[in-house]
């Protein structure tokens, strides 16, 4: 059994200690243990549905180590939210959860399983703002990062990332969604019930109501390879996953489930489409946590770590430090102007390996030029023979049977022509023509 294992089945059986105390307060509670029996029988007709799994998630655990992986995990999150102080205290970010998750979320827990972990904290009482900044307004339903006139239309250019230009496209999008009004946590339910009864058009507006979430969400992630509209795009795709998904019976705000889905849409595209190159996601996640560990030793030692001190911080082997940070460089285009008047390229001063040298392919093309003068002495057929044999024209040598149907004589005969057409060759008066490329 791995050591991951052996952690895991630990703390697991200390979370199994801590349910079985908080089931015998629950036993006395007729009405929590009613709502306890409605969520497994939602639970159970939720395993009957279909599950969508993403391409590169793939759980290598049984559905009862998922179980018990979640609940540790859910366990431990709650541990760390009422180990907070002060205002902080049960309360837990977006960005700690994804942290705290991510080395379990490639190849053992999906995304089905990391929502189910997130509704458990809000059903245990943590709190999860809808910013990691805490700065949304609910009374005047302001989303973080989107910034509204006074007539309660977006205002482009302070909502507008610096560095980003508002072309017409990002400008007529933003003042288009900032016309749609928002919703009240009672307009959310009505149209949460109108869906279930297969109204599209509740559907949507729902959808259309919670586009500057996503605006304001994606902005958290611009510089990152992928242009501001496509992080809204790829935002709104997630915007309407977490819709389909919603349950307004929990209590929940919508916003703060949505937010989950469209992190993780955002996140999931940047990883998939922001490099030349496609890495993994599972890599990616792994060179993203390989460089919040540098940055933390940088800041200590005030220096840039060796991989040796990478490694023992991360607990990996230095070969895979290194291999990490190899695959983790950017590609660079050949065509990337050098200089100050930027007239010549990268690729200009990039040698090719399979191109021979100017002075090698100079020399070649006057051997070429000698070979054919001293071959111009001899006749016509020991110029063929020597040719055909030694592949001078084509590169591909002939045997001497291949030779001998070509002359219509034997291999004997072929020998002999090329015989003599060598010896000739070895005359002093040709020979020394060629001496000197064999130096």
């Amino acid at each position: 059994m791995s050591e991951e294992k052996k952690t895991i089945l630990t703390e697991e059986a200390e979370r199994d200690v801590v349910s079985e105390e908080a089931g015998k307060k629950k036993a006395a509670a007729p009405k929590k243990t009613t709502k306890k029996s409605s969520k497994n029988s939602k639970n159970k007709e939720a395993e009957n549905e279909p599950k969508e799994k993403d391409d590169d998630y793939t759980s290598n655990l049984s559905k009862e180590e998922l179980d018990k992986m979640k609940n540790v995990l859910i366990y431990q999150l709650v541990k760390k939210a009422e180990e907070k102080k002060g205002s902080q205290k049960n309360t837990l970010t977006h960005s700690e959860i994804s942290d705290f998750i991510e080395p379990y979320s490639v190849d053992k827990i999906d995304s089905e399983a990391m929502d189910d972990i997130v509704m458990s904290l809000i059903d245990k009482g943590i709190t999860i703002p809808d910013s990691d900044d805490d700065q949304t307004d609910d009374e005047d339903g302001k989303d973080d990062g989107v910034v509204l006139t006074k007539t309660g239309e977006i205002d482009v250019d302070a909502t507008v990332p610096k560095g980003i230009s508002v072309d017409d496209p990002v400008r007529m999008y933003l003042k288009e969604i900032g016309k749609v009004p928002l919703l009240t946590a009672e307009e959310e339910v009505e149209l949460a019930q109108r869906m279930e009864a297969g109204d599209e058009e509740a559907k949507k507006k729902l959808c259309e109501a919670n586009l500057r979430l996503v605006v304001s969400i994606a902005k958290r992630y611009v510089g990152r390879g992928m242009l501001f509209l496509d992080l809204i795009q790829e935002g709104n795709l997630g915007l309407i996953k977490a819709v389909d998904k919603f349950d307004y019976r929990k209590g929940y705000k919508f916003s703060t489930y949505a937010t989950w889905w469209i992190r993780q849409a955002i996140t999931r595209s940047i990883a998939d489409q922001a490099r030349t190159i496609r890495i993994p996601v599972h890599m990616v996640e792994t060179i993203n946590k390989l460089i919040r560990e540098s940055r933390k030793l940088l800041q200590e030692l005030g220096r840039e770590p060796t991989p040796e001190e990478i490694s023992a911080r991360m607990g990996i082997p230095v070969d895979k430090v290194r291999e990490i940070q190899k695959i983790a460089q950017e590609p660079v285009s050949l065509e990337t102007p050098i200089g100050e008047e930027e007239d010549s390229h990268l690729g200009d001063f990039i040698p090719d390996d399979d191109v021979p040298a100017p002075a090698e392919a100079a020399a070649f093309s006057m051997l070429k030029e000698q070979l054919v003068e001293v071959l111009g002495t001899l006749t016509d057929r020991e110029q063929k023979v020597l040719r055909l044999r030694f592949g001078l024209d084509d590169g591909r040598s002939r045997t001497l049977e291949e030779v001998g149907k070509e002359f219509d004589v034997t291999r004997e005969r072929i020998r002999q022509i090329e015989a003599k057409a060598l010896r000739k060759l070895r005359h002093p008066s040709r020979s020394k023509k060629l001496k000197d490329y064999l130096e």
